[in-house]
């Protein structure tokens, strides 16, 4: 029963990833290594399949292996979070409490991200 549902929840992932591939401001790796993840659990095939993709495959691979993020994907990460912030800031006018929280929420896993170790992909 437990690999079912593991299976269950890596495919959500795997949908959720490819939505996310495609409509900004929607993670796309976050997904992908929780799909992975899953997948190890229940089909070491489609597992493979995601360690071995031409384009997410080095991804997953330096997450799985060092826990470590490519420079570009940091600062991608960072301008998105940084970007999405100010949207949130100009399109909704939030109160300075809630400003605040999110900010915090938003530096916080920016910093997350940043002392991640960097991914030497040359």
């Amino acid at each position: 029963m437990k690999r079912y549902v593991f299976f269950g929840l890596g495919c959500l992932m795997l949908a959720l990833a490819l939505i996310g591939a495609v409509v900004p401001l929607m993670p796309t790796t976050v997904f992908l290594i929780a799909a992975a993840a899953c997948f190890a659990h229940s089909s070491p095939r489609l597992e493979a399949w995601l360690l071995e993709h031409p384009r997410f495959g080095p991804t997953l691979r330096d997450w799985r292996a060092h826990g470590a993020i490519s420079r570009p994907a940091k600062l991608i990460a960072c301008a998105g979070m940084a970007g999405g912030f100010a949207v949130f800031w100009i399109g909704s006018h939030p109160s300075v409490l809630l400003a605040t929280v999110v900010a915090g929420l938003l530096l916080t896993s920016a910093l997350y991200v940043v002392s991640r170790p960097t991914a030497d992909r040359r």
